[in-house]
């Protein structure tokens, strides 16, 4: 048996489903994550070999070393003492029946503070976004705290220590999270509740729209490339351009495009849920059988394959996120409103999202609104290459001081 480390990914201990030692010959499999590893013994030290997960593939050699659990060093990471104060709080979604647990960072003088709760991007999150091996709440955190803006961040539903189903929810279960933040902030004496607003990356720079054209609690909004365009029409560009740039041929980016809509119009036309994993999977088993690089991108057999699309394809979160428009709450929000993009931003392109967030923002006559486009920063902020997400782990810089001194300036700004 083995199990693996993903340092970057701040994952240990990941359980290995299939170890197989024959004629010199490693064979390490993953059902869960796609993964599969094969190497070949070379002496007594080294194995050599190849790692393949989802379409990509590249070359890991492995040598015996003492167990020990690497860490990667992010020079951003601010470390204790912090000049101010850090409290772990816990706080109820009372209509879903959810918990929430959190982090709250207040400035040791200035009381009443202005407040932000930071919302993360999709796929389960803890409290500092924590992602390839970065932390960037933590550091976003840190960064206002300094300022005299106190942050409260917390774990996604259903992970770290907050309770509830991740995987059973949505994109508007997590906008009554958010509420929830809010409502909790407006308790909290040390708290301006006049001056709470949000900050939201990616996902979370869709659901701070939705949850302040709800909410006059929200002062104002800051979104961290978050998304103009619908969710279908945003999953098909995103999968477009990050091809591109990892040199796909246009001829195969066409057909895999073609693909990608075919399935998302069966997830828009199908109104029972119970039917659309078989609908999916039939349709993915015959499009891979047609198109064949596609598979061979993913590195899987067909069988896994289809049935990782299938399930993850007609999920809760899925069904919701292709038929959302952001436009609709967009156009209600009155409060002021910052929406940053990263110039190399591959997975919410800045063409066309930054003019489809100013578009609706001016169609609902909000005067108070700022976009900008930072040249040079990915999806996460970061100063990028090609803005690839493979880049990200291998890249040390958390956030941009660019973006940072962005966001805090203009949040100082509102109140001075």
């Amino acid at each position: 048996s083995s199990t693996m480390d993903s340092p970057d990914q701040s994952a240990y201990g990941i359980p290995v489903t299939s170890t197989r030692f024959e004629n010199h010959t490693l064979t390490l499999t993953v059902t869960n994550l796609a993964i599969e590893y094969v190497g070949v013994l070379q002496g007594d030290t080294v194995v050599r070999g190849t790692f393949r997960q989802g379409g990509q593939a590249f070359a890991l050699n492995l040598t015996r070393q003492p167990i020990s659990k690497l860490t990667v060093v992010r020079p951003q990471d601010p470390t204790p003492p912090y000049p101010y104060l850090e409290e772990e709080v816990v706080f109820p979604n009372t209509a879903d029946g959810v918990t929430l647990a959190g982090t709250l960072t207040l400035p040791k003088q200035g009381a009443p503070f202005t407040a932000v709760v930071l919302i993360s991007g999709s796929g389960p999150q803890n409290r500092n976004e924590e992602l390839m091996g970065h932390r960037p709440f933590l550091v976003l955190a840190d960064h206002l705290t300094r300022k005299g803006v106190a942050v409260l961040r917390f774990d996604d539903r259903g992970t770290g220590r907050s309770t509830g189903n991740f995987s059973s929810s949505t994109t508007l279960d997590f906008a009554r999270d958010v509420q929830a933040a809010v409502a909790y902030l407006k308790t909290r004496k040390e708290i301006n509740s006049e001056r709470i607003g949000l900050i939201g990356h990616s996902e979370g720079g869709l659901i701070a729209p939705i949850v302040a054209a709800a909410s006059p609690d929200v002062a104002f909004i800051v979104m961290l490339a978050g998304p103009g365009i619908r969710g279908k029409e945003l999953l098909t560009l995103q999968s477009e351009v990050i091809s591109r740039t990892m040199g796909f041929k246009e001829e195969l980016i066409e057909r895999t495009k073609a693909v990608n809509e075919g399935v998302f119009d069966i997830i828009l036309n199908t109104s029972e849920p119970d039917s659309l994993q078989p609908k999916i999977a039939k349709y993915m088993r015959n499009a891979v059988r047609s198109n064949p690089h596609i598979l061979a991108q993913s590195g899987m057999g067909e069988d896994a394959f289809v049935n990782m699309q299938a399930a993850a394809l007609s999920s809760a979160w899925m069904r919701t996120f292709i038929r959302h428009d952001p436009a609709p709450a967009l156009e209600k929000v009155k409060c002021p409103v910052l929406a940053l993009f990263g110039e190399k931003d591959l997975q919410v392109p800045p063409v066309p999202n930054a003019e489809a967030v100013m578009q609706a923002l001016t169609r609902g006559g909000n005067t108070q609104s700022t976009v900008k486009v930072l040249p040079g920063l990915n999806h996460l902020f970061q100063e990028a290459h090609t803005g690839s997400p493979a880049e990200y782990s291998a890249i040390e810089q958390t956030i941009s001081p660019t973006a940072l001194d962005a966001l805090s300036s203009w949040i100082l700004a509102l109140y001075q």
